[in-house]
């Protein structure tokens, strides 16, 4: 099985994407922040961000969601976002990197979890807010240096997805993993 993960700043069409993809028979495993927000708004905390827990239950329920997706029959499965991407989260918030994040971290690498190929969504050159995505335009730009900074970190080489409609992006992911 091969695992590809998505990545990119918030708003730049990761989620469309995958949709496509899946779409398309492929198979996919959701972004676990966005649901981590919910779930949190949903209890009544409204920015769940600045919660200490937030970052090791993004690490947790993204590594629950791969090992689950381990067992399925796919032979390619796309990952929209990885703990490399909960990584740049915390250095964007300024918050430390865990123990759970680095042992998270540490299994990624150990047990070669990922292509080392990585589809760097880039911004479409706006941001639409919404209950989880409360950034600017400005600030989107910052966070995706830094996601490009820790996934080089973590030496991953990155496939940049450029602007452009919905299906030549995807067309475009399709044909590097074939």
């Amino acid at each position: 099985m091969k695992r590809y993960i998505i990545t990119g700043a918030p708003g730049a069409g990761k989620t469309a994407i995958t949709r496509q993809l899946e779409l398309e028979g492929f198979g996919v495993v959701e972004e676990a922040a966005t649901d981590v927000i919910a779930a949190a708004q949903g209890r009544g905390v409204l920015q769940p961000w600045t919660e200490p827990s937030f970052i090791d239950a993004v690490a947790t329920l993204q590594r629950d969601r791969q090992i689950r997706a381990a067992h399925l029959p796919d032979q390619i499965q796309f990952h929209d976002r990885s703990v490399v991407c909960t990584a740049a989260l915390a250095d964007y918030l300024g918050q430390p990197r865990s123990a759970v994040l680095v042992r998270e971290l540490d299994r990624l690498e150990r047990e070669a979890i990922f292509e080392r190929r990585v589809f760097f969504i880039r911004t479409l050159g706006f941001i639409t807010p919404t209950d989880a995505r409360r950034i600017s335009f400005e600030e989107t730009l910052r966070f995706e240096g830094i996601h490009e900074k820790t996934y080089r970190e973590f030496g991953f080489e990155l496939v940049l997805i450029e602007a452009a409609g919905l299906l030549e992006r995807v067309d475009r992911i399709k044909a590097s993993v074939r």
